[in-house]
């Protein structure tokens, strides 16, 4: 099927023959959907806490954080070009001469539209834009009301204006205090200082695409020194991409190998789960995850950030009992209250079912089957009720093996057409907001390999299109789904209020997004 110039591109990007055809495999023969046995609800696999176990759970994590190594990761590679979908359609398709903006968001049943020309002036770009046009030499007065809106846009959206959609998310204006916009990089770098610092020093870390990483170290030039003066923080930010070798091919909807028009093979992203690889890297007792785009104003980012001391203090109290128990089982000598007692343990802390014959096992099988299910990466996941928005949900499934375990599962991974699977997933209460604190290395201060806990077969095939023909791509296994299938999990309820995506540009003007 390839040619030598193909192999050559093939391991120019550092793939290997095998690994281009296990995925064309992939393709062909079909995803494998995940079996669901049950939606993880309160009680049954989703722990809820009152106001005093939030507190004496924020204290614990509060009174061990400067003993413990501590970096804030955060997925940024993605362009804004989405944000701006309904504004590009505008671009497109408004004429000022035919109608007004109201008519066309009428006509068209845009609401979108219609909210951003009437708040226009509350978004934290809006003097960067109104700038930018005047320095143009553009006679802004003398535009019509519906000109203004229009040149606004293309000013914003334009290569030749401030070229927005080009920029990643983490880079555009998102909050304004006064006169003073930040960016949702730079909010990151304060939230970091709330809750993910040590010892006056804050470790963050960005998965950044290559042709962005240019403007983020020139952004954090900007504002660190000012940053680090106002937290008493010193920042120590670092950046990686993600790997070239993690991209994957696209099958045609004849099964062939989806070609560009040079006849070069087009290797893909192959979506968030390629990250465990960056993930990997880092040497950290504790890492928060979350999203670049997930952050609110500073006022309101104390309480928000508490709930993430709450996932890490519920992280160390777990992982301080994994160690004791780990330490004991080397050390032997261990009667069968011990056993039952971490058996217990497995089950009802960390969610982890246990064999139905455990009790027959002899000392020595109990002390090998609990080794190898402690000896595990932890990560402790908020869930949010579930309010209709996109994500990944809260499940109990089961395996090829006949193992059940708690997992975060997409919409793409399920098999709707099965009407129990249909069910089950109706019945699910919570949604997970990518918002994680993972706890990566073992009771003798190794840090896992996490590459040795994804289950491959959690990859999903998408329809895509490239130049306007429907390709069918694949993407590895989620970081938070397939890739941590087998790490042990715990998950927390939290609040909606923790949870406030930028999804649309208009979500900047949600009051979570704006300085009252």
């Amino acid at each position: 099927m390839f040619s030598d110039k193909d192999i050559k591109q093939i391991k120019s990007k550092g793939i290997t023959l095998d690994a281009v055809n296990g995925q064309l495999s992939r393709l062909k023969n079909g995803m494998t959907f995940s079996n669901l046995v049950a939606a993880a609800t309160i009680g049954k696999g989703i722990d809820s806490y009152d106001d005093n176990e939030v507190k004496e759970f924020i204290e614990l994590f509060e009174a061990k954080q400067k003993d413990l190594s501590i970096v804030k990761f955060v997925p940024a590679s993605g362009a804004a070009t989405r944000m701006f979908k309904f504004l590009f359609q505008f671009l497109q398709n408004f004429n000022p001469s035919k109608g007004s903006v109201e008519v066309y968001a009428e006509s068209r049943n845009d609401a979108l539209i219609a909210l951003f020309v009437k708040e226009l002036e509350k978004f934290p770009f809006y003097k960067e834009v109104i700038s930018k046009i005047k320095r143009e030499n553009i006679d802004f007065d003398s535009l019509s009301k519906d000109e203004k809106y229009l040149q606004f846009v293309k000013t914003m959206l334009d290569a030749k204006g401030l070229n927005y959609s080009f920029l990643p998310k983490g880079l555009l204006p998102f909050h304004k205090y006064g006169e003073d916009v930040k960016t949702a990089f730079e909010e990151h770098l304060f939230e970091s200082s709330l809750y993910a610092s040590s010892n006056g020093k804050a470790n963050l870390h960005f998965t950044v695409s290559k042709n962005h990483q240019l403007y983020f170290s020139n952004e954090l030039g900007r504002i660190q020194e000012a940053m680090e003066e106002k937290t008493n923080i010193s920042f120590n930010v670092s950046f990686s991409y993600q790997n070239e070798a993690t991209e994957t091919v696209a099958l045609t909807s004849d099964n062939d190998v989806f070609r560009k028009e040079d006849g070069s093979i087009l290797f893909r992203p192959a979506g968030h789960g390629a990250l465990i690889e960056n993930l990997n890297t880092l040497d950290n007792d504790i890492i928060f995850i979350k999203n670049i785009d997930n952050i609110v104003v500073s006022n309101k980012n104390i309480e928000v950030s508490n709930y993430k001391k709450l996932l890490a203090g519920v992280l160390v109290e777990a992982q301080d009992k994994v160690f004791e128990y780990l330490n004991k089982l080397d050390a032997g000598n261990l009667v069968d209250t011990d056993f039952k007692v971490m058996a217990l343990f497995l089950k009802y802390r960390l969610n982890v079912p246990i064999v139905a014959d455990f009790e027959e096992y002899s000392d020595k099988e109990k002390t090998a089957y609990l080794k190898d299910k402690l000896n595990k990466p932890i990560r402790v996941c908020g869930m949010v009720k579930n309010q209709g928005e996109p994500g990944g949900g809260p499940f109990w499934v089961k395996d090829e093996k006949g193992n059940i375990s708690l997992q975060i599962v997409e919409f793409a991974q399920i098999n709707f057409s099965k009407k129990n699977q249909q069910g089950i997933v109706y019945k699910a209460t919570h949604f997970n907001p990518t918002d994680l604190v993972c706890g990566v290395k073992d009771y003798k201060g190794k840090k896992f390999d996490l590459s040795n806990f994804i289950d491959a077969e959690a990859a999903f095939i998408t329809t895509k299109t490239q130049n306007g023909v429907d390709i069918d791509a694949l993407e590895l296994p989620g970081l938070w789904n397939g890739s941590m299938a087998y790490w042990n999990s715990i998950f927390v309820e939290v609040p909606l209020e923790t949870f406030n995506p930028v999804k649309t540009v208009n979500d900047l003007l949600k009051p979570v997004h704006q300085v009252s």
